[in-house]
C-alpha cells in the first residue's frame, strides 16, 4: 500500500472546558480518494478536520499528511499540502478581486511574476472562473464564490481538497456545476456534508463520526442502507 495522503491514528482532543471533541479516532485516506464524513451536528466533524492542516494539533495520538507529522515545524508543508474550503466562502474572500484572493496563497510561499500568473490563470480555469477575475468577490453570487474559494485552495496546488459542507446554499444547477469541478480536478477529495444523497452521488466511500468517534467506514451505499447504523 501506499503512504496515505491522510493517516490519523488514536487522535484524541479535549476543548479547554473540558469538552471531549475526538476520541481514539483512527482513519487513512489514499491519494485519488474522494471520502465523505458524515455524522450529526456536533460530531467532531470540524474538530477533525482542523487537525489536518494544523488548525488543531493532537493532544493524544498522531496526525501525518503523506507521512510529515503534523507539527510545528512541518506547518508550512503541511498547510501546503491539505487545502480546506470552508463552508462560507466569505470565511476565505477578503481581497479586493478574485485574481488577488486567488493568487495571495501560492504568493505568500515566494511565486512572483509569470509563474505566479500561471498558477492563479489555472487554478480560475480549473473552477471555470476565469471570467470573473477583474470582478470584486462580494459582487458574486454564493455559488461563484464557492468556486473561487475553491480556485484559491487548488493554487496552492494541495494533495488533499477538503470541502466543509459544499453543496450548502447551492441550487440543484449549482449542485450540478459542482459535481463537474470536483470531477475534473485531479486531487484527494474529502467532503464533510449533512447531504446523504450527495455523498451517495459522488463518493464510492464514508466514514460516519458520532460523539468524536469514527463509527463506521465502508462503502456509501452499504452505509447508508444500515437503518441500524444511521439510528
Amino acid at each position: 500500500m501506499s503512504t496515505p495522503v491522510i493517516e490519523i491514528r488514536g487522535l484524541g482532543y479535549r476543548y479547554p472546558d473540558g469538552t471531549v471533541a475526538l476520541a481514539d479516532v483512527d482513519l487513512h485516506i489514499h491519494q485519488g480518494e474522494r471520502v465523505a464524513l458524515l455524522g450529526p451536528n456536533g460530531a467532531g466533524k470540524t474538530t477533525l478536520i482542523l487537525h489536518m492542516n494544523g488548525i488543531h494539533q493532537p493532544q493524544t495520538g498522531t496526525v501525518a499528511v503523506s507521512g510529515y507529522p503534523v507539527t510545528d515545524e512541518n506547518l508550512v508543508e503541511i498547510r501546503r499540502r491539505v487545502g480546506i474550503v470552508f463552508q462560507d466562502p466569505d470565511d476565505q474572500l477578503f481581497m479586493p478581486t478574485v485574481r488577488e484572493d486567488v493568487a495571495f496563497g501560492p504568493a505568500n510561499l515566494g511565486l512572483a511574476g509569470s509563474e505566479l500568473d500561471q498558477r492563479v490563470d489555472g487554478a480560475l480555469a480549473a473552477v471555470e472562473v476565469g471570467d470573473l477575475a477583474d470582478r470584486p468577490p462580494n459582487h458574486l453570487s454564493f455559488g461563484q464564490k464557492r468556486r473561487v474559494a475553491i480556485a484559491g485552495v487548488m493554487a496552492m496546488q494541495p494533495e488533499i481538497l477538503v470541502l466543509d459542507e459544499p453543496t450548502s446554499n447551492l441550487d440543484p444547477a449549482s449542485r450540478k456545476d459542482l459535481t463537474g469541478i470536483l470531477d475534473s480536478l485531479d486531487v484527494t477529495q474529502l467532503l464533510v456534508t449533512h447531504d446523504l444523497l450527495y455523498a451517495l452521488e459522488i463518493c464510492e466511500r464514508s466514514l460516519i463520526i458520532n460523539a468524536g468517534r469514527i463509527v463506521a467506514d465502508g462503502p456509501t451505499r452499504e452505509l447508508l442502507g444500515d437503518q441500524d447504523l444511521l439510528a
